[in-house]
């Protein structure tokens, strides 16, 4: 029996990760999960969240997660994130700077979809600042 699962997180510009963990907690597009060796196979959206990494009882990692999708199967799961950031660089300067760009976007919007991809770019930030203080 395999008692680790093999994750790899992936961004647009690099592998960020690729390690051996006890448990990964991944935030779905339809709520948290969970994932240990021996799991289901699944394919899922990604919501701006983080992620947490389990050695053991311990969460060894947390990471940022813009969105995108998680593929679980075979023991391993691969996140392929729009944009990842480990919470422990996120500080308070880049989620203010960047809650107050998105702001402006908003507020600028002209178009339906420029309104969307704001709102979008609005969530992300948010989610960001969340994440940040819970890792804290």
């Amino acid at each position: 029996m395999v008692d680790k699962v093999q994750l790899e997180l992936v961004t647009p510009s690099k592998l960020l990760f690729e390690m051996e963990t006890d448990m990964v907690v991944v935030p779905g597009g339809d709520g948290d999960f969970g994932v240990l060796p021996g799991h289901a196979p699944l394919l899922s959206t990604l919501r701006p969240g983080t992620m947490a990494v389990y050695e053991g009882d311990k969460v060894s990692e947390r990471v940022f997660v813009a969105g995108g999708f998680a593929e679980v199967g075979d023991n391993r799961c691969v996140v392929l994130a729009e944009e990842a950031v480990p919470v422990a660089e996120i500080t308070s300067e880049m989620v203010t700077e960047r809650l107050k760009e998105a702001q402006e976007k908003v507020a600028a919007a002209e178009t339906d979809k420029e309104k969307e991809d704001a709102e979008h770019g609005l969530k992300i930030a948010e989610a960001m600042g969340a994440g940040r203080e819970a890792g804290a």
